[in-house]
This record gives structure tokens, sequence and C-alpha cells, in this order.
């Protein structure tokens, strides 16, 4: 009988490249804290320069990811990133009204933002390899690769915990192993940034319950407030900028309703996820704000934008957020892109009401000096120009359909099948 492999086996088995100098993405989670000790003892790095993006994870994990960097014998490099996060890919991310097929795109974004952030450093610092901790059967090695070989194309690139074949109890028992604290508390890791929190990824079995002590922000719709929450959102060039009639940063308005939205029942998203390797997942996340901006952006974007707008814009955003989810940040079809949408948005201002109440968001008034929609014109109930004047054009109108029709009758005669 053929004794399976063990996870050190897989690891003392494994040829790895020579490398010297290596910056590592590191988070202080159980992959990248793993990866700190298999770069010392596998690889044999002479220099381990971990590094940390705070692109809004909470200063909770970053004083965390800090604590364990003392055990782990490291001084990481901190590198504030939240700035261009909110100011550069949220904002991009609510005016392309972001959603891969259900998801706000989040992890995608901070994997791409962190990505180059290490590759710059490292070849500022004269490094030779790059090292993260993704896994072989996830997105974020794809994510991570492309933004890896865009800056730093010179670089050696290591993904330890995939190129080990490791399952996540197996690196759990290398932690053991190596005495690694394991300090993660959902299975799977839990990452979260402002704009949406991804958890246990690809971890929860078809049928498996979610616990209720699993959310950060999200309450029940059954243990929601039996009173609504109202407030006003007003937007400039298709972003928001204040609330409750007050100016506001954008991260200051997004941490306001993840908090205020998701008390009351909003952002839970539980959906089959098509990744970039095309397996379908079960992914989790915990986004209100999020549920929230998109739903009244994409409403406002209704109501200034014309008919072809809409329909076009429609496209765009699909394209733009498949090509942010599959790592594609950087590409020039991006760009492309970003610049239809901010053309756009120039007449996508207005002011909001909003009511929420057990897992809904109730739009009770809108206002804005660019609206489309102008009732005296289009009510049922004015006269504001001579119905009879349609009569033609209906009739112009209806001729292709008409000749459509003809058509099929002289096929239908010659016995010919349409």
């Amino acid at each position: 009988m053929i004794q399976a492999m063990t996870p050190l086996d897989k690891v003392q088995q494994t040829e790895v490249p020579k490398v010297r100098s290596v910056a590592l993405a590191y988070s202080g989670g159980l992959d990248s804290a793993l990866c700190v000790v298999l770069l010392r003892e596998k690889y044999k790095a002479e220099q381990i320069v971990p590094i940390c993006v705070d692109v809004g994870q909470g200063q909770d994990e970053i004083d965390e990811s800090f604590r364990k960097a003392k055990l782990l014998g490291i001084e990481p490099i901190l590198l504030d990133a939240k700035d261009e996060f909110t100011g550069e890919w949220l904002t991009a991310a609510i005016r392309a009204n972001s959603n891969y097929n259900g998801y706000p795109v989040s992890t995608s974004m901070t994997r791409q933002l962190i990505a180059r952030r290490v590759a710059q450093e490292a070849v500022a610092l004269g490094c030779d390899a790059l090292a993260e901790g993704s896994s072989g059967k996830g997105n974020d090695q794809y994510r991570m690769h492309k933004v890896f070989k865009l800056f730093a194309p010179e670089l050696e690139i290591l993904v330890p915990v995939r190129d080990f074949d490791l399952t996540r109890a197996e690196e759990v028992e290398l932690c053991e192993h190596y005495g690694v604290p394991v300090t993660e508390i959902v299975t799977g890791g839990d990452d979260k940034t402002m704009w949406c929190r991804s958890i246990a990824s690809g971890a929860f079995g078809l049928n498996a319950p979610l616990p209720d002590d699993v959310w950060l922000w999200y309450t029940p719709p059954t243990q929601a407030p039996d009173e609504p929450a109202t407030f006003t959102l007003s937007f400039e060039a298709g972003l928001p900028v204040a609330m409750d009639g007050q100016a506001l940063p954008l991260e200051t308005i997004i941490s306001r309703l993840n908090v205020l939205a998701g008390a009351h029942g909003i952002g839970k998203i539980d959906m089959f996820e098509d990744g970039i390797m095309d397996m379908k997942s079960r992914e989790i996340y915990e986004a209100p704000a999020a549920q929230v901006l998109i739903k009244l952006h994409q409403d406002l974007e209704q109501w200034t934008l014309t008919k072809d707008e809409v329909q076009f814009k429609k496209l765009v955003d699909a394209q733009w957020a498949y090509k942010v989810y599959h790592g594609e940040w950087y590409h020039p079809l991006k760009a492309d892109l970003d610049a239809f949408i901010e053309r756009s948005q120039g007449v996508v201002n207005g002011t909001y009401t909003v009511q929420l109440y057990k897992g809904t968001v109730d739009i009770l008034e809108r206002n804005s000096n660019s609206g489309l929609f102008y009732p005296d014109v289009r009510s049922i109930s004015s006269a504001s120009f001579n119905q009879q004047l349609c009569g033609p054009a209906a009739q112009i109108m209806g001729l292709p359909w008409e000749l459509l029709a003809r058509r099929d009758h002289e096929l239908e005669d010659a016995g010919v099948s349409s």
C-alpha cells in the first residue's frame, strides 16, 4: 500500500528556484505567514522583504499582521494605499456599477493594487523574486501574476501554497510543524475592505448554513430593527458626495452605509461564481454600502442618461467588471472603458431620499437638475403635444413588420419555411 505524501514530504520533494532577496506580499494571514517560513526554510532566501499594503482592511487587521510579524522574526514595510484605493479604484467601480454576475468586484481590485505596489517596491529595493500566498484553485494567482509581470517582468515569481500543492488543512499542519501561529477565525480566510468583505472564499459547501456570527456589518432581516432608517444621498458626476445634507469624503459615506444598511438587513451575497478557470464556486460576500450605492447610481443613470447611453453603458459596465475580475485593471481596453464611463458621468447628478427596512432599499424621493424625465411632457394627464401626430409615425415604424409578413406569406405559398 502506497502511503500518501505528508505536507512536509511535498515541500521537501519539490524543486524550487534559487533566489536571493524576495519581496513578499504579506498580510499576516495563514498563507502569507506560512510563506515567510517556507521562504526561509525551503527556498533559503538570504533576505525576505515582507510588504504589507493598507487598502482599507482596518487598523485592527494591520496591527494583528504586525503582531504576528514579530513572532515570525520579520519587520514588514507598510505601504498606505487607502487614498489611492478610494480615490481611483472605488470611484471607477461606482461609476461602472461594478458587478461581475452579482459580485461587486473588490478583492479583484485590491489584489492588483497590492501586486503593483509590492512589485514596484521590490524593483526599487533590488529584489530578484516576488512571492505571494495564492492557492492553485483560486483567482488571485492570475491577478497578481499579470500585474507582477507588468511592473517587474524580470523577477522570479514564487507561489508556495500553489507550487507545493497544499490544501488548507495541510497549510495548517505545516504551520504547526514550523511553529507558525494560526489565528485564522474563518476557515478559508476573511478578506475585508471598506467596499466588500469576502468570507471564507470557496470554503462553504453547497448547502452549508452560514452562522450568524460570521457577519461584520450584516444583520439578518428577521433580526433587523422594526423601525426603518431614512437618509439622503447626493451624487455629483456619478459619485456620492454628501449624506443627510453633509458633504463627506467617499470613504466616510461608505463606512457609514456599511453600518447603517448592514444593520437593516442589506449586504448579504450568497452566490455561485464563475472563476477565472471556469469552475464554479459558492462564494459569500458582505457588501451593504456597495449594494445601496450601486442601486442608487444605476437608478440615477436611468434618469439622466439617454436610452442609447444607458443601453451601451450596460455592455461597457459588464466588460469593465469582467476585465477587472480577471486581473486586467491595467489592460489598455480597461483604460478605454474608463474613458467612456467617465465621459458619461457629467450629468449623473442628483439627491435621493432612501428608506432601509428589513433587507429592502426603497427610493422615497428623487431630485436632479439634469434628469430627462419631464412629467409635463410624458404624463398621460398632460396635453403637451398632439398625439394624433404619432399615428403616421407608427405606420412608418410598422412598415418593416408588414413587409416581414408579406415575405413570410410568399415563402409559405412557395412551400419554404422561414
